[in-house]
């Protein structure tokens, strides 16, 4: 069977959203208020200063602040929570973003826990987590909610949908079981543990890949039907960016194919600079 597949353009979302955001960040200001987000990186890591950059850039085109804090891979947990408790209590700042992986002598849950959960742009703190699966979400993991936002752009309605999550990182799969579920979607999770995966994508009505794989996955995997949002972002043997999908062999193969890029990456940053707009919009009194 020959059809288009519906491109899931997170591009032209983001897009669309920060817009809008703009329009909110001129109304903060009218009332004094100038959104500001801090972004602490430790370490020299090549990828994660590109992340930084590309948030500052989003950050500047909507009108919002950013402070940005580079910190050496000799930095120790306690002066890294050390600055964390004083962002928190700096009125100035808004949300918080602690810049993932930290060097290996720092516990990333204990940084996480340090930062106060209303600033918590990123929506990693216990408390939101906790949140999100009592279906009170305030602040909630931006490339989950990025996925969420995108597939109801396009009118795709989750409640009954069979949903496969392919992969169960703090990151992306376990803030989606609770978004699916509270979508009253049913929801399955697949690991590097579970068998036949094929078999389970292929009667999945949305399949989530989230492995950080190369194009591992290809039309044999999902039916006719299927809703395939890629998060991986992968580089192949000619340092293309890609995803954990061959975008080439499921594209006409599948109703709906997120590409990469262009597709989860873009969202990921808006739903960031959305939630620290949303932060700083509670602190009008």
């Amino acid at each position: 069977m020959i059809f288009v597949t519906t491109k899931l353009d997170g591009k032209k979302l983001a897009i669309k959203i920060r817009e809008d955001l703009k329009k909110r960040v001129e109304n903060l200001k009218k009332n004094g208020i100038k959104p500001c987000l801090a972004v602490i990186l430790v370490g020299e890591d090549p990828a994660s200063k590109v992340y930084i950059r590309n948030k500052k850039k989003a950050a500047e085109k909507v009108g919002m602040e950013t402070f940005d804090k580079l910190l050496p891979e000799t930095t120790t947990e306690e002066e890294l929570i050390k600055l964390i408790k004083k962002l928190n209590n700096d009125p100035k700042i808004h949300g918080i973003l602690v810049q993932l992986p930290l060097p290996k002598t720092i516990n990333e849950q204990h940084v996480m826990q340090a930062i106060d959960p209303a600033k918590d742009a990123d929506g990693f703190h216990p408390m939101n987590i906790g949140k999100l699966f009592m279906n009170q979400a305030q602040l909630i993991p931006c490339t989950p909610h990025g996925i969420m936002k995108l597939i109801s752009e396009y009118n795709i309605d989750l409640t009954g949908k069979n949903v496969v999550i392919v992969g169960r990182s703090q990151i992306v799969g376990m803030p989606l079981i609770a978004l699916m579920m509270n979508a009253n979607a049913t929801v399955t999770v697949t690991h590097s543990y579970t068998q036949d995966l094929v078999n389970k994508t292929k009667n999945a009505d949305v399949v989530i890949t989230a492995i950080g794989k190369t194009e591992y996955f290809d039309e044999s995997y999902f039916n006719e039907n299927a809703i395939v949002v890629d998060v991986g972002t992968n580089r192949n043997s000619e340092g293309k960016l890609v995803g954990d999908v061959n975008y080439d062999s499921v594209n006409g193969k599948v109703a709906y194919l997120s590409p990469v890029p262009g597709g989860v990456g873009p969202m990921t940053i808006t739903m960031l600079l959305e939630q620290t707009i949303q932060i700083a919009e509670r602190s009008i009194k």
